[in-house]
């Protein structure tokens, strides 16, 4: 059985995955500032970089990793002279440096598993868009940390799997001024994004980015 650590587990995309993969016989553990009853989760703040380096040294001790899916994810979409000094910290440490770091603690764990790490970018990493500048520069950052990354991990045999999303219908836009719209076709769903994680990691060969986009271009004012 492969065990997946999974942060963002409590809700959303990450919850997502984390029930869909423990549906298919892997092992999940989650990583989240709240507890899931699905399966063991570790209660921790991903800027607190601290306690996250002491608590994945501690699971490495008693568990075998073989998969990282860093989905957790936080969004501000406003002019950029308007954000707080620490909503621009908190966008960085969760989006960009605790996929960065927690990827280090975890990389010779995976290099001995060839493991798999898959990383929930965005579609906003991929162009440019007005009041998105800072979300934007963190996902990218993501996103080019992954494909780099799979280029010098590829003869370790770790596949490394970028995945930008467009608009999901999740908790994300709950403290955002604009949500998706209710419409057909107008939306993903956070389990579309699962199976796609499922077969991504079922595949023998290794795809290195997948963006899922609905059909349709629309959304609704918060």
């Amino acid at each position: 059985m492969k065990t997946a650590l999974i942060t963002g587990s409590s809700s959303g995309i990450g919850q997502a995955i984390a029930l869909k993969l423990k549906e298919n016989g892997y092992r999940v553990i989650g990583i989240s500032r709240r507890e899931v009853k699905e399966y063991p989760t570790i209660i921790c703040d991903l800027q607190d970089t601290k306690t996250l380096t002491k608590e994945i040294k501690t699971l490495l001790k008693k568990e075998k990793i073989d998969i990282v899916i860093n989905s957790a994810g936080v969004g501000v979409f406003s002019p950029h002279e308007e954000i707080s000094l620490e909503k621009i910290t908190e966008l960085i440490d969760t989006n960009l440096k605790a996929p960065i770091l927690l990827t280090n603690l975890l990389l010779r764990e995976l290099k001995k598993n060839k493991g798999h790490i898959i990383n929930i970018s965005s579609i906003e990493a991929t162009r440019n868009s007005r009041f998105s500048a800072l979300y934007s520069a963190t996902k990218a950052g993501l996103r080019a940390f992954s494909l780099s990354l799979f280029e010098e991990l590829r003869r370790a045999n770790v596949k490394v799997t970028t995945i930008n999303p467009d608009i999901t219908k999740t908790p994300f836009f709950d403290n955002l001024n604009f949500k998706p719209s209710p419409k057909e076709k107008t939306h993903i769903l956070a389990s579309e994004i699962a199976d796609s994680v499922l077969f991504i990691l079922q595949t023998p060969s290794v795809v290195t980015e997948l963006t899922i986009r609905p059909q349709r271009v629309e959304i609704c004012k918060g």
